[in-house]
């Protein structure tokens, strides 16, 4: 039994590219923009995503910015954060979805771990990239967070997955941007998940060190 597959990556990499390019319409967004969408299809093999991505102006720079001022990158999962490029990474990145205190006041208020999470984002939120890839119900607490007053992140690159409020919380996102004078890069609709959200923070890490596609 023989299989006749490519085994290098550099090259598996140029090839996955190359195809992208071939079948994804790329015209309406920047150069840095286009590495963002790209890295996504790579992520998930499905070009048709570029109907529902989104991104705010500035959104890209803005991510760029933080990265290089070691901005705090803030998670709504573990998953999200371990999806991150870490030898890119130069500060490390956040999540409290385990922290002792998160169960505690889940309880006490009623409502999520993810949304609990966030009252310990509270002194790292000024000027962080917040990635929420799992919890629709982290991306509205962040959003009545900012509305009510709370620190601005510089970026908010939100793809929840699922089906109960997961397209609602990224059309929020995506409505209220201005309002709340937030930058964001979202994925409209019911897909999205971690892994995507992992993918477009390291597709913004390798545009800050000049690495293109």
């Amino acid at each position: 039994m023989h299989f006749d597959y490519e085994k290098d990556p550099l090259a598996i990499e140029r090839e996955s590219f190359r195809q992208i390019r071939e079948l994804t319409d790329l015209t309406s967004l920047t150069q840095d923009e286009a590495q963002v969408a790209m890295r996504l299809i790579h992520s998930c093999g499905d070009p048709q995503i570029m109907a529902q991505l989104r991104f705010t102006p500035g959104a890209v720079e803005a991510g760029l910015a933080a990265i290089r001022a070691g901005a705090s990158v803030l998670c709504d999962v573990e998953m999200v954060r371990h999806g991150l490029t870490k030898r890119m990474l130069e500060t490390p990145a956040h999540c409290f979805l385990n922290a002792p205190e998160t169960p505690g006041l889940a309880k006490t208020n009623g409502e999520t771990r993810c949304m609990a999470a966030l009252e310990l984002w509270r002194p790292l939120l000024a000027d962080s990239v917040v990635l929420i890839g799992n919890a629709p119900t982290a991306l509205f607490r962040l959003l009545e967070m900012v509305r009510d007053g709370a620190p601005k992140p510089a970026l908010v690159i939100g793809m929840p997955v699922g089906f109960v409020g997961a397209a609602e919380s990224k059309d929020a996102l995506w409505r209220h941007c201005d309002e709340l004078g937030l930058q964001a890069i979202a994925l409209l609709g019911r897909q999205g998940g971690s892994a995507l959200t992992a993918s477009a923070f390291n597709a913004l890490l390798r545009i800050s060190r000049g690495i293109y596609f």
